[in-house]
């Protein structure tokens, strides 16, 4: 796996409204398209709260997703099952996992929103949407957006 990766240095316009750069780890598979969604939204001025690779915070990506940390690569299981995420192969992307949080369809529907204490605000830059343009984009690129999974809306999940 660590052959297939690739650390892509990123610009991107924050909630601070200054220019920032990140580091994202994702397979090379898909660089150019990591790279020419992040020039997208920056172009755009969409809002990425911080772009830090998981090894800050311990490749613990309930830590990453409470720091509003947009992220690829990170060797852990899909939620709530044995099967590996496909994040463990740097083949997704996490974009503002606060702004964009996972919200449980039912049965599940009473569950908290992850991470704690997230709410979907669409007035919020930052913040996805099945019409917004970064969506559209993705989608585009041949990404598979989490807002369609069967068990809950992971809006700020992008896979390919």
């Amino acid at each position: 796996i660590l052959d297939e990766l690739v650390l892509l240095d990123v610009r991107y316009f924050s909630t601070d409204d200054k220019i920032h750069r990140g580091q994202i780890l994702v397979n090379k598979k898909i660089e150019k398209n990591v790279e020419h969604i992040f020039e997208f939204m920056f172009e755009h001025e969409f809002a990425v709260y911080q772009v830090v690779p998981m090894v800050k915070f311990d490749w613990d990506d309930m830590k990453s997703m409470e720091a509003n940390n947009s992220s690829g690569f990170c060797y852990r299981d899909v939620m709530n099952t044995k099967r590996k995420s496909l994040h463990s192969t740097g083949m997704a992307i996490d974009i503002n996992p606060f702004f964009n949080p996972i919200r449980w369809k039912s049965p599940n529907k009473h569950r908290p929103n992850i991470p704690e204490g997230a709410v979907l605000d669409t007035t919020i830059n930052g913040t996805l949407y099945p019409d917004h343009p970064v969506v559209q984009e993705m989608k585009r690129l041949g990404f598979k957006w989490g807002n369609q999974f069967r068990r809950y809306w992971d809006d700020h999940h992008f896979e390919k």
